[in-house]
């Protein structure tokens, strides 16, 4: 189903901002037993995307509902997706007069195989292309992907599952479509994301769960080499949770202890 504010139709203007400039945000949300998993970082992080971007706000209230309405058809596991556009504008970059904010809300089939990356794991490649340091827009989880889109093609021509994504100076920011955490002994690292990437939901949840697992949590920019230096690595998002990574570049992890530990409290607060 696509809800496109709160009307179940599948089209929108193309003068509609996110298609002319990418011009919005949006979120995607794991399903399980009809309830969406997290929803309160999803929420939160919705609204500080929509506030940076000076966006006029939805009625929030009305989009939880409709997101709680999407989920309900999930008896098991599925997926919903909230997109926020600026709404229609007339030609050019100025987004003067745009308060016809448009939310369009989809569900969607859970990627089946993520339980088996849950369980054994995946190996990951490096991406030759690098990503573009954005200041204004990192950590946002904003609607232009397009540095997204060709680091994916770059990895399924390449025939890796997944890849690691380093920025224009080869320090690792995160894979092509999830944050990357690994552990040194005691200490956990991720990538610190002012410049390049997105915070991520389940990056945000895993953080804060790190210190009831007895784990330090550390902000890094680091090149490729200490990554490969890790006792364990992860990479997380909302809809796969937490996946290792048994191997970056024929360099094997075998270690699951900051996994373990983590799982064991990740839908219990």
């Amino acid at each position: 189903m696509i809800l496109v504010n709160g009307v179940e139709k599948s089209d929108v203007a193309v003068t509609d901002r996110a298609m002319q400039y990418g011009d919005g945000c949006f979120t995607t949300i794991l399903v399980e037993h009809g309830k969406p998993r997290l929803w309160s970082l999803h929420l939160q992080r919705l609204k500080k995307n929509v506030a940076a971007f000076d966006i006029a706000e939805p009625d929030w209230l009305l989009l939880t509902d409709q997101v709680h309405r999407l989920a309900e058809s999930f008896p098991d596991k599925g997926g919903v997706k909230v997109l926020i556009s600026r709404g229609a504008g007339g030609r050019g970059y100025s987004p003067s007069g745009c308060s016809a904010t448009q939310v369009i809300i989809s569900d969607f089939a859970w990627p089946a195989h993520y339980t088996q990356w849950q369980d054994q794991g995946i190996a990951l490649g490096v991406c030759r292309q690098r990503l573009a340091l954005a200041p204004m827009l990192a950590g946002f989880k904003h609607l232009n992907r397009l540095e997204q889109v060709m680091l994916k093609k770059e990895t399924e021509q390449a025939g890796w599952l997944d890849a690691v994504a380093l920025d224009v100076n080869g320090d690792v920011v995160e894979v092509t479509a999830s944050n990357i955490f690994w552990r040194k002994g005691q200490i956990l690292y991720t990538p610190e994301l002012n410049m390049s990437g997105v915070h991520g939901v389940m990056r945000a949840h895993v953080i804060a769960l790190a210190a009831d697992c007895s784990f330090c949590i550390e902000f890094v920019k680091k090149p490729l080499d200490v990554l490969l230096c890790a006792d364990e690595v992860f990479i997380t998002n909302a809809l796969m949770a937490l996946v290792p990574v048994t191997e970056i570049n024929g360099i094997q992890f075998t270690a699951r202890t900051a996994l373990k530990a983590l799982n064991k409290r990740l839908y219990t607060c």
